[in-house]
């Protein structure tokens, strides 16, 4: 079964969150080549909401050196909450 990590930052301005969520679409494709599905989202502002999901645990925790070492580069930060669940559904058309 697939798991998903969604990452919710908050950023101190619109710009900052802008920003990032165009820097994630150009770099998450090779940055998380183990990534089943990458999702970059703009919402509210200044928020950013990044979904990535993986064929499991492992492949997910694969990728964590590198999810850290991006999260310290971008700036405007000012909060980030981050869930782990399992996939239950993923559809698509």
């Amino acid at each position: 079964m697939s798991v998903v990590r969604v990452t919710t930052i908050i950023f101190d301005s619109k710009e900052n969150a802008e920003s990032a969520v165009k820097s994630y679409a150009e770099t998450a494709p090779s940055d998380f080549p183990g990534a089943e599905q990458l999702l970059g989202i703009h919402a509210e502002g200044n928020t950013g909401i990044y979904v990535s999901l993986y064929a499991d645990n492992e492949a997910m925790e694969k990728a964590s050196g590198t999810r850290s070492k991006a999260l310290g580069t971008i700036p405007g930060i000012v909060s980030v909450d981050t869930k782990i669940g399992n996939v239950e559904i993923n559809h698509t058309n």
